[in-house]
């Protein structure tokens, strides 16, 4: 008597295959949905990057506030 899965030669190929397809699929998703980001306007970049020089202290409020509205495109 044999005991086992039930799974023939055909069996396990047929697993495989599925196997295969189903990652197949999940990559395809998982790449698709990363080309599919939005990207940021460069407006919101740049104010991210300000601010992060104001907090290290690159830059003092003054200068922060002056090219801040070089950003918005408002004068001072």
């Amino acid at each position: 008597m044999m005991m086992g899965y039930g799974l023939g030669s055909g069996g396990i190929l047929m697993l495989a295959f599925w196997v295969f397809v189903i990652a197949g699929l999940v990559w395809l998703v998982l790449t698709l949905s990363r080309s599919q980001a939005p990207v940021g306007d460069g407006r919101s970049t740049a104010l991210r990057i300000l601010e992060e020089r104001l907090a290290r202290g690159e830059i003092d409020a003054d200068d922060f506030k002056t090219r801040r509205a070089l950003i918005d495109g408002t004068s001072k």
